[in-house]
């Protein structure tokens, strides 16, 4: 149908720490995307972060994600207008990638009359990971909250959980970006039975320290498969991570990184504190920006759909 929908997306941060691949956890950043169909040709904006995509064209990611939704529910609008409005950071291991795919298939879906029913929230989180090519982000962005994700005969599945409320995520932004595929080329194709078995164990135990309990995050967040074998192309990522660990910060690389994410705990007399990880910061000479944020319980969400053409000029808050 000819109209207009406003979606908006959180960031996330998958693995964290031990969950290599099938834990994500969804943030307080978030991305907002509009939509409009009925004007031929198509026509992107882009505000903030990642300004230069909006001279993509097809190859931009919502609109290839788009394409992909409109195609499945048997058509293609005959002009697209594309408005993002974008705060998740692109190539820093915080889910950019993945919200805007998921945001692309939401608002496709919601601009094809019957589309939620003909595509359910099932089918979503599906072809969002074939896009995506995993289903950590994914999964987060969709849901919200604390999620587990994995791939089983009929494809990508999920359920969500909700992390404590004293529990803080804070963001250490890196300010240079690192290509997944750059992360995920100096993986290993095996690792020893050991680490395989450590790991799992951590990530069990990670699930109850973000639901129940704190004080084992440090324990809980250590990892043994990806981290370590990431160091070299992000050398300073790693030292960040083992200098707050030091300090007893839980502290992971976010995704594929180069970002880190640390956890904090507030206790019962005020907030979580900063220090630790300010003077880490400052100890080692780097101007990384630093963020503590909410979980995001919501996930992504339609925020309007407007039947009819929208003028030009609108952009997203």
């Amino acid at each position: 149908m000819d109209g207009s929908v406003r979606v908006r997306v959180p960031a996330t941060s998958a693995n964290l720490g031990p969950g290599f691949d099938a834990l994500g956890l969804a943030l307080s950043l978030h991305d907002v995307v509009e939509a409009c169909t009925g004007r031929p040709g198509l026509t992107i904006e882009v505000t903030g972060q990642g300004e230069a995509t909006a001279r993509a064209g097809e190859s931009h990611l919502v609109v290839r994600a788009m394409r992909e939704t409109f195609g499945l529910l048997d058509g293609q609008p005959p002009g697209l207008v594309l408005r993002c409005a974008n705060r998740i950071p692109h190539g820093r291991g915080l889910g950019s990638s993945a919200a805007a795919i998921v945001s692309g298939i939401l608002a496709a879906r919601a601009l094809v009359d019957g589309g939620a029913e003909r595509l359910p929230a099932s089918a979503v989180l599906r072809l969002a990971s074939e896009l995506e090519g995993h289903p950590d982000n994914v999964a987060a962005c969709l849901l919200g909250g604390l999620t587990i994700a994995w791939t089983g005969t009929g494809g990508a599945q999920a359920i969500q959980l909700s992390p404590l409320p004293t529990v803080v995520p804070v963001i250490l932004v890196a300010p240079e970006p690192l290509a997944t595929e750059t992360a995920r080329g100096v993986l290993p194709e095996s690792v020893p039975h050991a680490d395989a078995a450590a790991n799992a164990a951590r990530s069990a135990l990670l699930v109850a320290a973000l639901t129940s309990e704190p004080g084992t995050l440090l324990e809980a967040t250590r990892d043994w498969l990806h981290q370590p074998y990431r160091s070299g192309v992000m050398p300073v990522t790693a030292d960040l991570v083992r200098r707050l660990r030091a300090a007893g910060v839980p502290a992971v690389v976010s995704g594929a990184g180069p970002s880190v994410l640390a956890f904090l705990v507030r206790t019962h007399s005020g907030g979580a504190s900063l220090d630790a990880v300010d003077s880490t910061i400052r100890e080692m000479g780097i101007e990384w920006d630093i963020s503590a944020l909410d979980v995001d319980r919501r996930g992504a969400s339609i925020q309007s759909v407007t039947p009819g053409s929208v003028p030009a000029g609108s952009t997203p808050q």
